[in-house]
């Protein structure tokens, strides 16, 4: 496979610039140089900036910290009657969930973290340990992507943070991609798995609630197995939002994070911006002009006023209603 050939397979399926050079040039027949030019292209082509674990930045100015992240919880027992329409109370509750496993990694760091409980904590339903060591992370994020956060993830996690004595971490702003693909796609399934096939990524791990069941009877190597399958879904997560980002209304401004006075598009922050010649973004009684993101595609607007005069030059970007 030759090097543009190679280009266009990781911007299609961007999971793969993340794979070992060794592991692709046996893969697509290619040499391992080809492998690692083919790889810088792509992550050019898809608005991969060079950013570090614990300094982030795009051409050397400082990036908000985004954080990807999931969670595992384990399943509450109770005694049932009915399969179908039971309304369980508190009497019939044996135990209630708890915190099983969390994956995280900040936007673009190629390392995916996770702490999962240890056979002995699940049998004491104890996840005390892994959920400070998630709120530590939280706390430092400015703002927090998860699929289904909004009534999964973020309540979960708040639920566990307060019944383990901690503080709330500092704020965030969440980014929640289930409400993102349900209010402006008609997928025809809006789940996590769906989503990385429609766009041609890599699919989740197998399981069944076997898995959930052995983990909360404190089985270490079902616990193991339940660790790696969380990092996977935060990894195809990151490549969902970034495929989604250009399209995500009410997007955080990510150029109101950023110290200088250029503009940058709002989305991704990169400052790589074309002006759309004679297409105008127009309010009631304003008029601004359109510019293409040629890192991540979205369309933003300037920040002057075209029909007031003697406004001073715009210093950034913003996103365009749809």
């Amino acid at each position: 496979m030759d090097l543009q050939e190679l280009i266009n397979v990781m911007v299609q399926k961007p999971y793969t610039i993340k794979m070992g050079a060794g592991n692709l040039a046996r893969r697509y027949h290619a040499d391992r140089d080809v492998v690692n030019e083919a790889r810088e292209a792509a992550k050019e082509q898809l608005g991969y900036p060079a950013i570090s674990h614990t300094s982030l930045a795009i051409s050397g100015k400082k990036f908000p910290k985004i954080l990807i992240f999931d969670t595992e919880t384990a399943p509450m027992r109770a005694y049932v009657w009915r399969r179908w329409k039971e309304t369980i109370s508190l009497e019939q509750t044996i135990s209630e969930w708890f915190m099983l496993a969390w994956s995280a990694k900040w936007l673009y760091d190629g390392q995916v973290m996770g702490d999962r409980l240890t056979g002995e904590e699940a049998l004491r339903e104890d996840d005390s340990r892994i959920m400070r060591s998630l709120w530590n992370l939280i706390d430092e994020a400015d703002i927090v992507i998860a699929h289904n956060g909004e009534k999964a993830d973020v309540p979960w996690m708040n639920t566990r943070f307060i019944l383990n004595g901690l503080n709330p971490p500092k704020p965030y702003v969440l980014i929640d991609t289930l409400k993102v693909v349900k209010k402006q796609f008609g997928f025809s399934s809006n789940k996590l798995d769906a989503l990385a096939g429609y766009f041609g990524f890599e699919h989740k791990m197998d399981t069944n609630f076997d898995l959930w069941k052995r983990c909360s009877e404190g089985d270490d190597e079902a616990l193991e197995y339940m660790g790696e399958y969380n990092k996977k879904d935060t990894a195809i997560l990151e490549e969902v939002y970034l495929r989604l980002r250009p399209w995500i209304k009410g997007h955080p401004n990510i150029g109101n994070y950023l110290e200088g006075s250029e503009p940058v598009c709002s989305q991704c922050g990169s400052d790589d911006l074309e002006e759309i010649e004679g297409q105008f973004y127009y309010t009631s009684v304003s008029k601004y002009k359109l510019y293409r993101c040629q890192k991540c595609g979205a369309v933003v607007r300037g920040r002057v006023n075209l029909n007031m005069k003697g406004m001073k030059k715009y210093i950034g970007a913003v996103p365009v209603a749809r």
